[in-house]
């Protein structure tokens, strides 16, 4: 990697940013197909770390992994209105199931659908997955025994996106989405707000992005949702992105796939359904809250190498030093620590050091003959480049030590930057002046969906959620339409 090669500054062109910290840090690369990436050894590695983490609190509240077809009938989508509606533009659509070879009159041979292999329905390659597991739920329910059903998978889905942008909108992107059906009303919906404060923990001890979790507006609900709960993070240009989401259903799908069960008096009711999901778009959300104008900054409990330790010195002195680089990469490892040697001839180390900061590895040793003299080695942390000597003895209890300050002071680097950039809102020129600095903007909301809409459409901000769990607000107008608030709502323009 060449050490010319710069990141654009973000106070400069944040998107421009944005994209350099990603190709910098060896993330992605473009796919031959418009909107589709590949993800790299190191950014897949990311999202391995997410699916582990989250898979495990998946499991210690009940959940299992099953898999679902990539391939949906069209006619399932058209049995909820509302879903068909919010997902019609996105889908990507398969009509024939095999191709023929058609040769032009210079000799060039291209290939066609075979008109003769045209299917009887057509079929849709999955945006999400409600209406095929709810027809396969129809088949699995029947009795109040049956229930709860508490099923997550890990798949890739299709949004045919317009306008793209790496790990926060792709045609094709990773996540998990989980499906749960219910015996009652009260049942599922404590189910959406378990698994929205699963997100919620997972993204500040994990990601290290504190998040806002709240109840989106009717027009930013899912489509199908009754209601639709969310974790809502702020990133560093002061946009909001909306991390992660947890539906309550209702009986829609139910209706929609005539779910339904024998209760205990022998009566048949409608199911009740959850379903909530994450993506790649959390890795969007990593790199925005905590990267700067050097490069990817991972916080440790994400990082795929957590730790690089780097052998220097002399030829005559590397026996020694690999020696101890050995041991030393032995008693990490067995620690649990991820730790990469970079023991490659034909780099100097300065461009080793420039390669691993640009990817984020939280901490770099450097080891050498004096180091081992000193019975230590240099360590650098890569978000605020505090140097010390690392006592080799005992090494993998300091090293876990300083990995956990430095996870500790990127959370509340991001809770401070959050925080202070939310700002309570008192007039329509305060809402806009703020609204052009970038942040959460806190509103004693008293307006309808047409107003929500006019203000979206007027400043291009939206209401990102009406924060959980806060009381209403008492005797107050709000700022932006004059009528009585009935709830406090933060706006912000998102991603």
């Amino acid at each position: 990697m060449a050490q010319d090669s710069a990141i654009t500054p973000r106070d400069q062109d944040y998107s421009a940013w944005y994209l350099d910290v990603i190709q910098h840090g060896d993330l992605l690369d473009d796919a031959p197909v418009r909107g589709c990436k590949v993800l790299k050894p190191h950014g897949y590695g990311i999202w391995e770390l997410i699916q582990a983490d989250l898979d495990r609190r998946f499991r210690d509240t009940g959940h299992r992994n099953a898999y679902f077809p990539l391939f949906i009938p069209v006619s399932f989508l058209s049995r909820e209105a509302e879903h068909v509606e919010g997902f019609a533009k996105e889908c990507a659509i398969v009509t024939h199931h095999r191709l023929r070879s058609v040769t032009d009159d210079n000799g060039k041979v291209s290939v066609e659908p075979d008109p003769e292999s045209a299917l009887e329905e057509q079929l849709v390659v999955r945006p999400t997955s409600e209406t095929v597991i709810w027809h396969m739920y129809g088949r699995w329910i029947d009795s109040w025994r049956d229930l709860p059903i508490l099923i997550n998978q890990w798949a890739n889905v299709v949004r045919w996106e317009m306008r793209t942008r790496p790990f926060l909108r792709t045609a094709e992107f990773l996540w998990q989405e989980g499906h749960t059906a219910h015996a009652t009303r009260d049942e599922a919906i404590d189910e959406a707000r378990l698994m929205l404060q699963v997100y919620r923990d997972f993204a500040h001890e994990i990601l290290a992005v504190p998040v806002v979790t709240g109840v989106k507006s009717a027009r930013e609900r899912f489509a199908g949702a009754v209601e639709t709960f969310t974790i809502e993070a702020l990133m560093q240009n002061g946009w909001a992105l909306q991390s992660g989401t947890s539906h309550f259903l209702g009986q829609n799908f139910a209706k929609a796939f005539d779910v339904t069960f024998q209760n205990k008096n022998g009566e048949r009711e409608l199911v009740w359904a959850t379903s909530w999901g994450v993506s790649t778009r959390l890795i969007g959300a990593v790199i925005m809250t905590h990267s700067d104008d050097d490069g990817l900054v991972l916080p440790p409990r994400v990082a795929p190498i957590q730790v690089v330790i780097i052998p220097v010195g002399k030829a005559k002195d590397l026996e020694a030093v690999r020696q101890a680089v050995d041991a030393l990469r032995a008693e990490l490892r067995q620690a649990g620590i991820r730790v990469h040697v970079d023991d490659r001839d034909n780099l100097r180390p300065g461009a080793k050091y420039f390669e691993w900061e640009r990817k984020g590895v939280p901490l770099r040793l450097e080891l050498g003959p004096r180091d081992l003299a000193k019975g230590q080695a240099f360590a650098k942390t890569r978000i605020n480049r505090e140097k010390f000597g690392l006592p080799l003895q005992g090494a993998a209890m300091e090293v876990q030590r300083v990995l956990d300050k430095i996870q500790d002071e990127l959370l509340a680097r991001a809770i401070a930057m959050r925080d202070a950039r939310t700002y309570d809102i008192d007039s329509v020129e305060t809402f806009r002046a703020r609204l052009e600095e970038g942040g959460f903007l806190r509103v004693a909301w008293g307006g309808d969906d047409a107003d929500e809409g006019r203000i979206a459409e007027e400043t291009k901000a939206t209401i990102r959620c009406f924060p959980l769990d806060e009381p209403a607000p008492q005797g107050l107008a709000c700022p932006l339409t004059g009528k009585p608030a009935w709830t406090w709502a933060l706006f912000a323009r998102a991603y």
